[in-house]
């Protein structure tokens, strides 16, 4: 039973880090200084940053001792949360994302806000 728990949560591991990749690469095209690297090949550990401005940043990092999630502002840790908490956290972060307005031109020249969906 537990070499199929451990086996399992190292699967879990691996998407949680594929997301990390994915939600960094989102976050870098909505304009937010964001990274994720990995060790190796194997998927089994991240650290995912990013910074919201203002000397606000965030951090999460993934391995198979554990999941943590750091919030920061001007140098100062505002938060800290682990397992469970930690993830709920990221998809607030994910959820923030989710909807962005952007402006754009109408066949009248007028600017409008359109809301587009990742």
């Amino acid at each position: 039973m537990f070499i199929r728990l451990a086996k399992q949560y190292r699967e879990f591991i691996k998407d949680l880090v594929m997301n990390l990749q994915a939600l960094a690469i989102v976050l870098e095209r909505r304009g937010y200084l964001a990274s994720c690297y990995t060790c190796g090949n194997k998927m089994n550990s991240a650290s995912f940053m990013v910074s919201l401005g203002n000397s606000h940043l965030i951090r999460f990092l993934v391995s198979d001792y554990g999941i943590t999630w750091t919030e920061m502002k001007d140098d100062q840790e505002l938060m800290k949360l682990e397992g469970a908490e930690a993830i709920s956290q990221l998809e607030e972060l994910a959820n923030l994302v989710k909807y962005q307005f952007t402006l754009s031109e109408n066949h009248d020249g007028e600017r409008q806000a359109d809301l587009v969906k990742l």
